[in-house]
This record gives C-alpha cells, structure tokens and sequence, in this order.
C-alpha cells in the first residue's frame, strides 16, 4: 500500500502539469483532493463537456447564507486536472479537507497567522518576490523531472522550526489524516493525494496515532450544508481581489498551460491583437521587436524562457512605448484576463437561479465578466422585459446591471441605457433572494411588499412605488401606493412631502411607454402636490441659511417634477410661488430662487424682475443677504446677466458699491455664484461689465482687419442658412 503526496500551489500551470502527468504515470486506484467532502456528489459533473472552467464549488448554510465560501478551479489548478485524470481513468476521487459544515459553525478562530512559506523558500533562494521564484521553479517548468520530492523536503524543512500553532490548520490536517487512514483501511493500493504544499509534511508517514486526530476534532459543531458548482472568472482568481489563495497573472497562467509551443511569441501577438481593438497602431515589426526583447532580457537574467516579468517588460517599451494606460489595459485584459467558466445546466441549482437563467437565455442576455453597454428602446417587446429584469434583480440586491445616461439623445422618455457586468458573487446573493420566492418576479414583489409592511419612511415608500413600475410588479403597487397615500396624509413634514414627490413625477410618465396605468399615481401625486404649495409657506417662515440652501434644492426638484404632471399641477404650483414671492421674510436665497423661477416662466416681466434685484442690491440691505440673493437669481444660468443689460448694470453698481471692508466677507458668496457659470459666460459677463464701466469701448471693425479669403468661403453656407441661395 503506497501513498504519493503530490503538494502544490493552488493555481499553478506548472504544479498543473506536473499533477497531470504523475498522475498517469502512477495510475492511483483513488484521488484525494483537498476541498470541502460536501462535494463529493458532485465530482462526476467535473467530465461533463459543458463544464468549462474558470468554475467554483458554491458551499453555504442553508440556514445562514451570509456563511457561504467558494473553491475556485480553473484549467490551470492542479486539482481541476486531478479531478479530469480521475474522471477520464474511472478512479474514484474524494475531498479531504475538513467539511464546509464544521468551518462555518466554528467560524473564523484563526489567531495565528503562519508566514507564507513561498517568502521563505525565495528569499532563501535569492529572491524578494515568492510569486517570482515560484514561477521560475515551479510554474515556467514545461517538463523534466518531477518537482513534488522536492517540494516536500523543502516544506519539511520549514515546518521543522519553531511555530505558533494554528487550531484551524491543526483541525484541517487532522481530518486530512482522518481520510487517509480509511482510505487505506478500504483496501486501496496505490492512493495519490493532491493537496497545498504545505501540508505534505503532515501526511507524511509514519503518521500520529488516530486517538491524537480524533480529540482534535471531537466535539466539533455542525451546520447543514448545500453544495453545488458555479461559473467563475479568472478576475476572481487574482490576488489582487483578496482571494487568500490568488495568482498575481491568471491570464498568463491560463496561455503558459494551454499553449504547447512558441510561448512568448503567441503571448505578444495576443498583446499586439488588444492594442488593435482600442484603434493603436501595433504593426508585426513591433511583435518581432519584442518578442526579442523578452528573449533578450531572459537571457541576460539567466532564465531558460522568458516568463511574465520579461514578456511584460517588452510589451511596455516596444508595444506601449512606455504608455503606462496601454499597459494597465493589456494587464486588465490579458495578464489577468475576465474569462468566465460555464456550467452544464443539470447542475443543481436554487430555483431562482434557474429561473434567471431561463429569463436571460430567452431574452439573449449573455452573463459576461466585461462591462459592456446595453441600450434598450422600451417600446419593444424585448427591450422592455430586459429592462424589467434587470429592475427585479437590482430589487433583490443583484445588480448585473447599472442604469447609466444613455448616449442616444433626443429620443424622448423610452430609452434605457445600462452597464452590464456579471459577477460570480452574485451566486450567493441568488441562494439568498431564494427566501423570497422562487421567480425573479415573484421574489422581487416579495421584497417590496415586505419593505412596504415595515412602515417605511415616505420616501422610502415612493421610492417603492417607482421601483414596481419599472420592474412590472403590478401585482405588488395596489398595496405599495395604498400605503404611500396613508403615509402621505399622516407626514406633516412640507420637506418630506417635496422630497417623495419627484419619484412620484417620474412614475407617473412610466404608463406612456410601459403601459401601466397610473391613474391613481395621479391622484396620489396631485394630493402631495397640494398639501406642499399649503405647508410651504410656513415651513420656509424664519429659517436659517442652511435650511434656506436645501429648501432652494427641494424647489428645484419639485419644479422639475411639476412638468411631468401636467398643466394643473404645473399651474398650482406656480400660483403658490406667486404667493410665496410676496411674503417679506423669506429669506434671500429662497427668494432669488423663486423669482428667477417665475421670469423663466414669463410670469415676471425683466421690468419686475429688475425692480425687485434693485432692492435687494441697495445700501439699505446688508451685502450678505444682497449676495445670498444673487446666489438663488443666478444659480444654474449666467446668459441673463449676458443678454440684459439692466440686470447686469444693476449687479455691476451694486458689487461697486459694496464697502472694502465688507466686500471681504461678501466676497466667498460671490465665488460660489460666478464660479460655477462656464468659462465662455464668464468671459462675456466681464467683456459686458468693462464696456459698462467704461474701461473699454467696443470698437467697429475695421476694413483692413478683413480676411476677405475665409469670409467667401463663409458665405454661401450663410446664403443657404438664410434661404438667399441661388
């Protein structure tokens, strides 16, 4: 009876190959791996041919699903080839590790770090990067002889010297030999056992007695555990994404396994075929170029083959020429990579994880690891149940999808634009949403009908509201706007009120193109509408500056949201800031808003509208106020102060009349204003301003000044413009 210990790096093409090839050298009658037993049922689904890694074992609690972990494979583990050797050899193959179900009950108790071993080994070797000297000795190998004897005296070297002891691993290795030995007593000759490089030297025989193992692990507790396989990324293997066990270059260890020759050479026209995509000229010059330079640079390194540090290099000097954002882009694209692993469909899964895909697949919805732009037009058939989709899952906290501005103007209220992008965590945040029902539909109007019986605030509510009409949860707004109109009638607050109406507004547009009727949205909307042109008045009566600034921003909102609801409500509410305008003590930034608001509406005359500036920019008025008034008037536009002369001869003696001492203090105010307007309006105010002052007069222009050349060439479009073309 002979057991081989084949230690390994996780995700390692060199440690991959290498298992692959002692494997059929040994022909083992049975494989153990290191990974969760919970797994067990689930190896047979690892020859399927529509299993294609980057793949994961999904284990979580079934009553806890915040207590979930994931075992990533990709064709480039060692364990994946394991696990293919055993499929294709008809071996049995077994998980080692210590069971998902009592790590989860434990919980993290792991309050001593061991140091990483590969440091060790490296800096022992000369080097002050382990990836780097892992990759030297292990990863770039691409035959010779096997590096697991060596490996294991390496680890037993280091496991010789003085350690704080570690319960978890203690706990693991102790199950990994409880597995062994009945292993062994089953009879099987030859047993090969894939697992971390450092536990080696803990499998090794002669082994502790099994009363030893026994009392560290007796008394453990336990939790139900669901076990099932699910899509993966090579982003996700990356070190950079905290994964305890990632790879700096995943990317580059997936080309280093699955290709069999001409390594550099296909690495950098890969690099020169993503620079093409983004239009950069790379031409077959510059992969010649560099495929000598990485050569070259391995060489003198003393490499027998240049590995990811030479062909990185060449690609930044020769291909980027020294760019470092073509060098992220080919890092994010190639060294890393986003390829993402598929799953046969027989795998089981949650119900609601299958639904979502039955929904994706019909409505052509790929799940990609790459952002990609998706542009819906809502008056098709397609486009709209995308787009509800997507308005379910972010519901239930899955957001594949991120509404962006769509880039196509002008084309009215029934398009969409959304940033796609698939992560494999939304795995679990499915099993989660699965308590609430076993549909996507059903599941979201779950979610909302439960925020909804929690007594929400109102915005909250409205924001429910506008959420079931995008998503097309009809069955869910009945109850959702009953409980925003009682909501609604209870709030005395004017500022809650303003605050829940432009959800409102909004929604009450969705029935044009979503074809949901929203009468009742109606009603509910007009009815807050008129409580909040009653209560506005007292509410904004003796504020400070502060409450000022976030009422001007509520105006604003409730403004906008007032042209979605049409002319009644949109000729209430200007009625009530007619009235609001009138009141003496609003305060000034409240007040320069409202009236800048009803000139744009051609309901003040620029007479009106220069009377009432003028009063507030005269010596009687303190400059504080007189400039919080400028702020609410000019806020958001400055082409009044370029096109009307009075105005801005008003504002112009006023800011000259302001004494030095105060002007200080008046000053920061006035920054805020102008400061936000664009450049070019601020160029024309103050060439406007110096002609009124009289510093500078504008002067005609002048015949010689003529490039009569470029004005022939002019006219004819202007011709045309004006009809007078012949």
């Amino acid at each position: 009876m002979t057991t081989h210990l084949l230690g390994i790096r996780h995700h390692g093409p060199g440690s991959a190959r290498a298992v692959a090839a002692r494997l059929a050298e040994l022909e083992p009658d049975v494989v153990l791996i290191e990974g969760p037993p919970e797994a067990d049922q689930l190896v047979d689904l690892a020859a399927d041919d529509d299993m294609r890694p980057p793949v994961a074992l999904l284990a979580y609690a079934s009553d806890d699903v915040s207590r979930a972990a994931f075992w990533p494979f990709a064709v480039f583990s060692p364990e994946w080839q394991a696990l293919r050797y055993a499929a294709a050899a008809g071996v049995p193959v077994k998980f080692c590790d210590l069971p998902a179900a009592h790590q989860f009950a434990l919980g993290e108790e792991r309050t001593a770090p061991r140091t990483d071993p590969l440091a060790e080994l490296a800096a022992a070797g000369g080097y002050d990067d382990p990836e780097r000297w892992w990759d030297d000795f292990v990863e770039s190998r691409r035959g010779g002889e096997s590096p697991f004897e060596v490996i294991a005296d390496a680890m037993t070297a280091l496991r010789e010297g003085d350690r704080p002891d570690d319960p978890h691993e203690q706990r693991r290795e102790a199950y990994m030999r409880t597995v062994l030995r009945k292993t062994r007593k089953e009879g099987h000759e030859r047993i090969a056992v894939v697992c971390g490089a450092w536990h080696v030297p803990a499998l090794a025989d002669p082994l502790p007695p099994a009363s030893k193992d026994q009392a560290v692990l007796k008394g453990l507790p336990k939790r139900k555990v669901v076990c099932t396989w699910v899509p993966w990324t090579h982003g996700r293997l990356a070190s950079v994404t905290g994964y305890g066990a990632g790879v700096r270059s995943p990317g580059w260890y997936h080309h280093l396994f699955s290709t069999s020759g001409d390594v550099t050479t296909r690495w950098l026209t890969a690099v020169a075929g993503v620079l093409r995509e983004e239009d950069l000229p790379v031409s077959t010059a510059h992969v010649i170029e560099a495929v000598r330079l990485a050569e070259t640079l391995a060489a003198l390194r003393g490499r027998s083959s240049a590995g990811l540090a030479e062909v990185d290099a060449a690609a930044r000097a020769v291909l980027c020429g020294g760019d470092d954002v073509q060098a992220d882009l080919v890092t994010r694209r190639l060294v890393v990579g986003e390829l993402l692993g598929e799953v046969p469909d027989h795998v089981p899964q949650a119900p609601l994880a299958a639904d979502l895909i039955a929904t994706a697949r019909r409505l052509r919805l790929k799940r990609e690891p790459q952002a990609r732009e998706l542009d819906l037009d809502l008056r098709t058939p397609g486009g709209l149940d995308r787009s509800r989709l997507l308005h379910r899952l972010h519901i239930l906290g899955i957001p594949w999808g991120e509404p962006e501005l769509s880039s196509v103007r002008n084309k009215g209220t029934f398009r969409e634009t959304w940033t796609l992008c698939w992560e494999p965590g939304f795995e679990v945040d499915l099993v989660a949403a699965a308590v609430h029902g076993t549909t996507v539909p059903a599941a979201a109007t779950a979610v909302v009908r439960e925020t909804v019986a929690e007594s929400p605030s109102l915005a909250d509510i409205t924001a429910a509201v506008e959420r079931c009409l995008l998503a097309g949860l009809g069955d869910a707004l009945p109850e959702t706007l009953a409980a925003l109109d009682t909501r609604a009638a209870a709030d005395a607050d004017v500022a809650h009120l303003m605050t829940a109406l432009p959800p409102l507004a909004r929604a009450t547009r969705y029935g044009d193109v979503r074809g949901t009727d929203t009468a009742q949205l109606q009603e509910v909307a007009d009815r807050i509408l008129a409580r909040v042109c009653a209560g506005l008045p007292p509410a904004v009566h003796g504020i400070d500056e502060e409450a000022a600034a976030q009422f001007c921003e509520l105006v604003d909102d409730v403004h906008e949201a007032t042209d979605l609801l049409g002319d009644a409500a949109r000729d209430r509410w200007f009625a009530a800031l007619a009235r609001l305008s009138a009141r003496d003590a609003l305060p000034p930034l409240l007040a320069g808003r409202i009236v800048r608001l009803l000139h744009d509406a051609d309901l003040l005359d620029g007479a009106e509208v220069e009377l009432r500036l003028g009063r507030m920019l005269t010596p009687g008025i303190a400059p504080t106020d007189g400039a919080a008034y400028v702020e609410g008037f000019f806020s958001g536009g400055a082409l009044l102060l370029v096109h009307d002369e009075r105005m801005l001869r008003v504002v112009d003696t006023w800011l000259a009349s302001i004494p030095p001492e105060v002007f200080t203090e008046v000053l920061p105010l006035l920054r805020r204003t102008f400061g936000a307007f664009a450049g070019p309006e601020k160029r024309a105010i103050g060439e406007r301003a110096a002609t009124l002052s009289g510093t500078r007069r504008a002067e005609p222009a002048r015949a010689e000044d003529l490039d009569e050349i470029r004005a022939a060439a002019a006219l004819p479009v202007f011709a045309t413009l004006l009809g007078a073309a012949s």
